[in-house]
């Protein structure tokens, strides 16, 4: 199970499509991806209520991305109090995770911000991360592909076995109880807010201590890959870089759930790769020039072409009896339809993959009304086994995907 976010809206008027069922109409964007069309379902009709302002004002950037896998609402806050909920990736790897090197895998093209104020008073952390552990605690995704394949294969790769490997295991034992120990004495003396700091901050360093135990119980082949460099200085390069890794995540079944913010809501990133200078974010609140609007959908083709490469990756890697495409479910999308409105209903919103033969792809669903986008993932949960009675603000299981 993946989930892909794109930022700032779409031109709608040449993302949604025409009609509905399989013989649905393909827009002017979505013919990027035609080649898959058997192999992805448009679902139009879900919505995200609690990233509307709901009295807090501004900060639709900010509640987009944090309301989109939690389906709760964003605290408005710029200091150290955020709370959120926990995300529908994070309620599968509690249940799921164990089963797998590593429980989740979070990705981003972007460097990490979890401090701080953004968008219209709202804390960084609510901006740039899709995953939540529970209501204070994001998780924080990497953006360096070299980094991402250190923690998928880096721990098997070096571990190995004898004397050396015997001696590290020993070393990271004795530096993990060092770090226990020495924010175990500082707890007596901190105040209420640092403490539970430091029950974040023990929490992440027993989550790394468990890894290893992981990994040297659950190893995997290494890959017969070249071990990524850096951060491409290509945007294209580094999305593909990153859609490869996560293909090889799965391939290998070092985890099962992954994320990646394909860039953050509100983004000011240009496009020089397809001749667009202008900053995205700005060009988004486009009101309806059709130079502008012109530029959106070329962006809006820009992302789809990368969710082509990524559907083609997973389509060529045989899982089973088929590809791993067959045994997937990934959701691309945002939190915002119309970047100059803002608005968080009638979400622009892709379902790839068969999900192990219980999805049929190939579709334009549209539904009736606002449905709450959670509903969809309480109808995921269930085909990746894992046993929950609501996400967010879910109403119910959405049906007939």
């Amino acid at each position: 199970m993946a989930h892909l976010y794109i930022p700032n809206g779409v031109n709608v008027a040449e993302w949604f499509p025409e009609g509905e069922g399989a013989g649905y109409q393909m827009s002017k964007s979505l013919k990027v991806i035609e080649e898959h069309r058997a192999d992805f379902s448009v679902i139009t009709g879900l919505s995200h209520d609690w990233a509307e302002a709901h009295g807090n004002g501004g900060g639709d950037h900010a509640r987009a991305s944090a309301s989109f896998l939690t389906g709760c609402q964003a605290k408005k806050t710029a200091g150290s109090d955020i709370h959120l909920g926990i995300s529908v990736d994070q309620i599968a790897a509690q249940q799921v995770g164990h089963l797998t090197r590593l429980p989740s895998l979070e990705l981003s093209t972007d460097s990490q911000r979890s401090a701080g104020r953004c968008d219209s008073g709202y804390s960084c952390a609510y901006q740039f991360n899709l995953s939540w552990r529970s209501e204070n605690m994001p998780m924080a995704p990497e953006m360096d592909p070299r980094l991402v394949f250190e923690r998928l294969f880096g721990t098997v790769a070096t571990l190995g076995h004898g004397p050396a490997a015997e001696r590290r295991k020993r070393m990271q034992k004795s530096v993990m109880d060092a770090v226990l120990a020495d924010a175990k004495s500082l707890q007596a003396k901190a105040n209420p807010a640092d403490k539970r700091k430091l029950d974040e901050y023990l929490t992440t360093v027993r989550d790394i201590e468990l890894r290893i135990q992981r990994a040297e119980k659950l190893t995997a082949e290494m890959p017969k890959v070249p071990v990524p460099a850096g951060v491409p200085e290509s945007y294209e390069e580094h999305m593909r870089l990153m859609f490869d890794l996560m293909t090889l995540a799965f391939q290998t079944d070092s985890t099962r759930i992954a994320t990646f913010m394909l860039a953050h809501d509100g983004s000011n990133r240009s496009f020089s790769e397809i001749g667009i200078p202008d900053a995205h974010h700005s060009l988004s609140h486009h009101q309806r020039r059709p130079d502008r609007l012109e530029k959106i959908g070329q962006i809006d083709r820009f992302y789809l072409k990368q969710l082509g490469y990524f559907l083609s990756k997973l389509k060529a890697t045989k899982d089973g009896e088929g590809n791993l495409l067959d045994n997937c479910m990934i959701v691309y999308g945002g939190g915002i339809s119309d970047g100059d409105r803002h608005n968080h209903d009638q979400l622009p919103v892709i379902l790839a993959g068969k999900g192990g033969g219980t999805m049929t792809p190939g579709r334009r669903i549209a539904l009736a009304g606002e449905v709450p986008m959670t509903n969809l993932y309480l109808s995921m949960l269930d085909r990746l086994g894992v046993k929950a009675e609501r996400v967010g603000d879910s109403s119910g299981r959405l049906e007939g995907v």
